[in-house]
């Protein structure tokens, strides 16, 4: 398992590091502003739970991989290629969300990805159970991601929905 599943882990890091490095002096006030959500984690734990999920999923691919064979055949196109597009989608939502700032897009794109996700354990299920199971807390993270990036949405784009200060009085 070593060098097969240290790849297979290690790939899908790749996309939250390089949005890390690129952005990790703007992400500081992520969540921490005057609208910030009771339930939102810090940016830290953001990026902590996206590893851990990239990591899990990263595994699962390689369970995958393996039960069909190794390679890069044909009987693998459909899995881990499925995957390689929710993979690309998720790293799309973090630059939209960690980078751009468009919560909106962002939003859109985690709708899309949901229904990636859901498809790639449906058809992971009948290769590999557990691989198809390990994407449950994937599932899980993005719906907290998504509810998340919908009261962002909506605080930008009404702005009478954000709390007010607690030093302010509301009228």
């Amino acid at each position: 398992m070593w060098p097969q599943g240290a790849a297979f882990v290690a790939l899908p890091l790749l996309g939250p590091t390089l949005v890390w490095l690129l952005t990790h002096h703007w992400m500081s006030g992520w969540c921490d502003s005057l609208r910030k959500l009771p339930w939102c984690p810090s940016h830290r734990v953001l990026l902590l739970v996206w590893t851990a999920i990239y990591s899990i999923t990263g595994y699962a691919s390689y369970l995958v991989w393996k039960d069909l064979g190794g390679g890069f055949g044909r009987p693998l196109a459909l899995p881990l290629g499925l995957y390689a597009v929710q993979l690309a989608i998720s790293w799309t939502v973090l630059i939209l969300l960690f980078t751009a700032h468009t919560p909106g897009l962002a939003l859109l794109h985690l709708m899309l990805l949901f229904g990636l996700v859901v498809s790639t354990a449906l058809i992971w299920h009948p290769i590999n159970k557990l691989a198809a199971l390990l994407l449950l807390p994937y599932l899980a993270w993005l719906t907290v991601v998504s509810s998340i990036t919908y009261r962002l949405w909506r605080d930008s784009l009404c702005p009478e929905h954000q709390p007010q200060p607690t030093w302010e009085k509301s009228d």
